[in-house]
C-alpha cells in the first residue's frame, strides 16, 4: 500500500495536489490540522510498501522515518520546516530546503519543472512567501486581478487548516484535498458559482472581523503580542491573522495567541518580514513549540511561561 501523508494547510494540501495531477497514485491519505505534524507514525508499517510525506517536520518525525525506511519501506519526503539530521539510505528520497523564501509546494513544482505553477502560486501566497508567489505570477504573465485572486484562494485553503482538532475546521483536508483534485487549473475553481473558493471566502472574512477586536497583550518597537478567545474562530484564524499583522508591519515580529481549553497558550509566531530568521528556534525552546524561520507556532505555552517567550523574541530580533 502507497501512503500520502501531508500537513492539513495549503502548502500540504496543495503540494500533494500536484504530485497527484501529475502522478496519479492509489493511496491511504494521512493529515490532519495545521498543528498536527507528527503524522507519521501514524503509517503503519507492515502494510506499507511506499510512503510521500509533504510539508512535516523531518525533526519532529525522525523515529517514526527510521522506522520505515529501516523496514525497506520506500519514502519520498519533501519539506521546508527544521529537519535535524537526514538519515542516509537508499530507502529515503528528499528534498529539504529551510530556506524561509521558500516552501514545500514550490519545491514540488521544481521537481515537476512547473507543470501546475498556478497550483504552487495559490500555495506560495498561502504559506505568506509573498515575494516568490508575485515573482512565480509575474513569470507566468498574470495580472495583478489573477494574482489577487490566487492570493485569496491560497489564503483561504491556508486559513481552513488552522483549529484544535478537525472539527473546527470548515472542510477536512483530505477532503478539501480530494475536491481540489477536479481542478487542474486553479481559475476553474475561482470561476465557478457555490465552489469551495467562495465557501471558504465567508468564513474567512466573519472570523476575520472578530479578529479586529484582538486584545494587544504587548507592544514594542520590535513585537505586538495579541490575545485571542479560546473559540473555534479564534483557532481558525491564530494563522492567516499573524500573516495580515506581518505584512502590514514587516520591522515587527508578531505572536498571535490563543488560549486553550486547558488554559494554556497556543501560540502563532511570525519573524518580521523585513528579518524572516529565528522563529522556529526561538518556539523549539518550549516542549510543544517548532516550525521554521519565518513562521512558527508552540501548541500548549504555560501562561507561567509567556513573559519568557516574549523575552526571547524581544532580545532575538531587537
Amino acid at each position: 500500500m502507497h501512503f500520502d501523508v501531508f500537513n492539513g494547510d495549503a502548502d500540504g494540501i496543495i503540494a500533494l495536489l500536484q504530485l497527484r495531477l501529475a502522478e496519479p497514485k492509489k493511496s491511504t491519505l494521512i493529515t490532519g490540522v495545521k498543528r498536527d505534524i507528527q503524522l507519521l507514525q501514524q503509517v503503519p508499517i507492515a502494510q506499507a510498501s511506499s510512503v510521500t510525506v509533504l510539508d512535516i517536520s523531518m525533526e519532529k518525525n525522525h523515529l517514526a522515518l527510521e522506522s520505515l525506511i529501516n523496514n525497506n519501506v520506500d519514502v519520498f519526503y519533501v519539506d521546508h520546516h527544521r529537519a535535524g539530521d537526514i538519515p542516509n539510505s537508499e530507502n529515503l528520497t528528499s528534498l529539504i530546503d529551510t530556506d524561509a523564501n521558500t516552501c514545500t509546494s514550490l519545491l514540488v513544482n521544481q521537481h515537476l519543472a512547473g507543470r501546475y505553477v498556478l497550483w504552487a502560486i495559490v500555495a506560495a501566497f498561502g504559506d505568506n512567501m509573498l515575494l516568490a508567489a508575485e515573482k512565480l505570477s509575474q513569470e507566468q504573465g498574470l495580472s495583478i486581478n489573477e494574482q489577487t485572486q490566487l492570493k485569496a484562494l491560497g489564503t483561504y485553503i491556508n486559513y481552513n487548516g488552522y483549529g484544535l482538532t478537525v472539527d473546527d475546521l470548515h472542510i477536512a483536508p483530505e477532503i478539501l484535498f480530494e475536491s481540489l483534485l477536479s481542478y487542474p487549473n486553479p481559475f476553474t475553481l475561482i470561476a465557478e458559482p457555490n465552489s469551495i473558493f467562495f465557501t471558504l471566502e465567508q468564513a474567512y472574512l466573519a472570523d476575520m472581523k472578530q479578529a479586529k477586536n484582538a486584545k494587544v497583550l504587548y507592544d514594542s518597537e520590535v513585537m505586538q503580542v495579541f490575545e485571542l478567545d479560546d473559540a473555534p474562530w479564534s483557532r481558525r484564524v491564530s494563522g492567516v491573522f499573524g500573516n495580515e499583522l506581518a505584512n502590514k508591519h514587516p520591522r515587527k515580529a508578531h505572536a498571535v495567541l490563543t488560549l486553550n481549553p486547558d488554559h494554556s497558550y497556543l501560540v502563532s509566531l511570525r519573524a518580521p518580514l523585513e528579518n524572516k530568521q529565528g522563529a522556529g528556534d526561538i518556539c523549539a525552546q518550549f516542549e510543544t513549540g517548532g516550525g521554521r524561520a519565518a513562521a512558527a507556532g508552540i501548541n500548549q505555552l504555560p501562561l507561567e511561561k509567556l513573559g519568557k517567550f516574549i523575552e526571547l523574541v524581544s532580545e532575538y530580533y531587537q
